[in-house]
């Protein structure tokens, strides 16, 4: 394939996607609203996804602290290291990490669920019997992402800073009221806000790319598969642009 068809494939497929966001927009706030729908997939994306994230945010939060106190310890300020952890995790690690997991699990199970049930004609026959499947399927999947992403991270913060504390006494003894007083203390407004902010744009990235992915699936069973991995694999560079460009944003509004 050479340059030329690829970036035409590359445009053309930021173009489907950005009339696909369109058309979420447009359908997503008129009635009828599927709120049984909604509220099942904040189930399956918030509730059933939250073992994962704990489990991955303590490991996180106590392999970050383990491997930064020896070099704290070189300079002489291992007393820094609550509020260097929690600085680390609820700015930059909490958000995208989470994010990651949920584009590997969430992401790719929307593509596949939502691809079968096009190569199975399930989507087409919701057509055929006057149902909307568009907004079923679709707008309900984003809106449950986009409000269950940011619980999810929030969460994963909360479970990171425990286990910091434990990995800080793994080698010494700072009591629960001295940790949490120096982890609060190292935390402002524009470390906290502009984190939690674009945890909502990523949950939307994810919904909307898995959605798409799923929604345009092709090429029978194979394209199920395909569908899941261009999931995972575009949402998760999704992430990684919105975090730069939320960096951006907060560097010139002088929040960072």
């Amino acid at each position: 394939m050479s340059k030329q068809s690829r970036r035409s494939e590359f445009l053309s497929e930021v173009g489907n996607i950005s009339a696909f966001t369109g058309k979420f927009f447009r359908e997503g706030f008129k009635p009828r609203y599927e709120w049984s729908e909604l509220f099942r997939q904040c189930y399956i994306i918030g509730y059933e996804s939250f073992p994962l994230v704990g489990i991955t945010a303590f490991i996180m939060g106590l392999v970050l602290t383990v491997q930064s106190r020896p070099t704290l310890e070189e300079f002489g300020a291992a007393s820094y290291l609550p509020a260097m952890v929690a600085v680390s995790i609820v700015r930059e690690i909490g958000p995208v990490i989470t994010a990651l997991i949920c584009a590997g699990k969430i992401g790719s199970s929307i593509g596949a669920e939502l691809g079968s049930m096009r190569v199975t004609e399930q989507i087409d026959a919701m057509e055929v019997s006057g149902t909307n499947p568009f907004k079923y399927l679709v707008v309900t999947r984003v809106i449950a992402c986009t409000m269950m992403l940011p619980i999810l991270v929030v969460l994963a913060d909360g479970i990171g800073l425990y286990a910091s504390y434990i990995g800080v006494n793994l080698k010494g003894i700072v009591s629960w009221n001295l940790y949490t007083t120096q982890v609060f203390e190292s935390l402002t407004f524009s470390d906290v806000m502009p984190a939690l902010v674009k945890t909502y744009f990523f949950g939307f990235a994810i919904g909307i790319i898995g959605c798409y992915k799923g929604y345009f699936s092709n090429k029978g069973t194979e394209g199920v598969g395909i569908a899941a991995n261009s999931a995972v694999v575009v949402s998760s560079l999704m992430i990684f642009v919105i975090d730069l460009i939320a960096v951006q944003i907060a560097d010139i509004l002088g929040l960072t």
